[in-house]
């Protein structure tokens, strides 16, 4: 028991192994053959036991007519039937051979016409056919009163039915037996069913072919996508699958792939660009202090002096501080690792806020702020990147405007969003650059040195965090005179 478990175990590994390793086409025209085998056998049994039933049903038919015939040219009813007297004048001699008179037929049964057989009621023949010779047809009485049935004499088969004989009482006297030669339609039949054994198997081998064939050139695009994947690295992202003509799963299947292609080389591309600016302006502060201390070390000099540059250097490293802490920040951005957490918010309360905090510097300049609008209005944000936003804002417009200038911060509720606009004096923004004042590192003026203190990520972080909360920035610029950025916020 143990040994033909472990080879039924291993036989079952084999296979499981064998159907893993199975290519896809194969599997596709497997699965297809076997359901259409059953179903095919199916048709096959049905168109055999239909036609087997209509055959059966019109050699039932013509043993009606002919007892019918025997009944009629004997006067009587199936249901007044008296004495076997009364069919020995009327059933033709050819056909009954009267038990009783002594003579007997020493031929053998011949099977190409109609048998007739009489029977009392406990199965002695009374009279049968003179074609039956010494054969008797089969009397069953276990069946029902009335009976079909298939039979066999001297090795034919033979189609036969048995009739019950009533008498006025309703009273079984006695039983007819006829029955019909099967042969011919028993050779239909053979050859029917011949034609289907042999058809099956090559209709099967056939279908496994094709459907291997239809299959391998359905999932033809799927050898695409794999060759394509299998060729794709960080050098050729911008190849591309081809797309099916027909626009069916295949297709979406290749254009999704393409669609994910996109974003990968676009995350790629970000991630290269993003290196590469986050080195470029790394860079410079650090070159600055390593110079600056590179010169305070060759040679002896003031304690003013030295504190001058250390005070230099230590701005600069607060700059690489400040940077930093935005890369991060950027960095979670991208990862989508932070998730806003929306709630209402009282939008004057978050201006005012943002206004202490940044009165200090816009003094600095003589900058006054001027709020226009409603005052007591609620929106749908996350209070602490609001306040990142409107800062971000606030501080460049105070940036970028000349000393004794007036900053606007204008509020007012449009429809069913809350609209926020500040404006600025300053230098404003060409138009041809509206659209990158939103990129990483973009700053308008390249010329601008450090001192500056402009990374060119404070309207990145803005955009970013306005895209979690949903909310829309649009800038409008006029050189020279000044620029406006909207946030326009959906209702709380």
């Amino acid at each position: 028991m143990i040994t033909k478990a472990k080879h039924t175990i291993m036989n079952v590994r084999i296979l499981s192994k064998f159907w893993s390793s199975m290519s896809l086409r194969n599997r596709i025209a497997f699965y297809y053959t076997i359901v259409t085998s059953f179903l095919t056998a199916f048709v096959f049994l049905t168109i055999y036991f239909m036609v087997e039933s209509i055959v059966y049903k019109q050699f039932d038919q013509e043993i009606n007519t002919e007892v019918s015939e025997i009944f009629s040219n004997a006067h009587i009813r199936k249901n007044d039937f008296t004495d076997f007297s009364q069919f020995r004048n009327h059933i033709d001699d050819r056909k009954v051979l009267n038990s009783d008179d002594g003579h007997e037929d020493k031929e053998p049964a011949k099977v190409d016409t109609e048998f007739i057989q009489l029977v009392n009621i406990s199965g002695k023949v009374i009279n049968k056919s003179r074609n039956l010779s010494r054969n008797e047809l089969k009397f069953n009485t276990t069946l029902p009163a009335t009976s079909y049935f298939n039979d066999s004499i001297n090795g034919s088969s033979i189609r036969q039915a048995q009739f019950p004989l009533l008498n006025k009482k309703g009273i079984i006297q006695g039983y007819i037996i006829v029955a019909v030669p099967l042969k011919n339609a028993m050779i239909v039949l053979n050859d029917l069913l011949t034609i289907f054994l042999f058809s099956y198997p090559v209709i099967i081998i056939t279908l496994f072919i094709l459907t291997r064939l239809i299959a391998g050139k359905s999932i033809r695009p799927i050898e695409k996508v794999i060759a394509t994947a299998e060729k794709m690295t960080q050098v050729n992202l911008h190849q591309r699958i081809s797309l099916p003509l027909n626009h069916d799963e295949l297709y979406r299947l290749s254009a999704t792939i393409n669609a994910l292609l996109d974003r990968m080389q676009d995350a790629f591309q970000r991630e290269k660009q993003f290196t590469a600016d986050a080195s470029h302006e790394l860079k410079t502060p650090l070159a600055v202090v390593k110079g600056t201390l590179e010169v305070l070390v060759r040679k002896p000099r003031e304690q003013e002096h030295y504190e001058t540059r250390i005070q230099f250097c230590l701005k600069e490293l607060d700059r690489m501080s400040r940077l930093i802490d935005q890369l991060l920040m950027l960095a979670r951005f991208e990862s989508n690792r932070i998730n806003p957490h929306i709630n209402t918010v009282k939008l004057s309360d978050a201006l005012e806020n943002i206004m202490v905090r940044m009165r200090p510097i816009a003094l600095e300049k003589a900058i006054s702020f001027n709020v226009v609008g409603i005052r007591e209005t609620n929106v749908a944000a996350d209070p602490s990147m609001l306040e990142i936003i409107l800062e971000n804002i606030l501080s460049n417009a105070i940036k970028y405007s000349p000393s004794g200038s007036t900053v606007t911060i204008h509020v007012e509720s449009k429809e069913r969003t809350i609209m926020c606009s500040i404006s600025d004096q300053g230098i404003g923004i060409p138009e041809e650059k509206l659209h990158s004042v939103f990129e990483r590192f973009y700053r308008v003026d390249e010329s601008r040195s450090s001192s500056t203190g402009g990374f060119g990520l404070g309207l990145s972080i803005v955009k970013r965090l306005a895209d979690l909360q949903k909310i829309k920035v649009s800038v409008n610029s006029i050189k020279d005179k000044g620029t406006t950025f909207g946030l326009t916020f959906p209702t709380s």
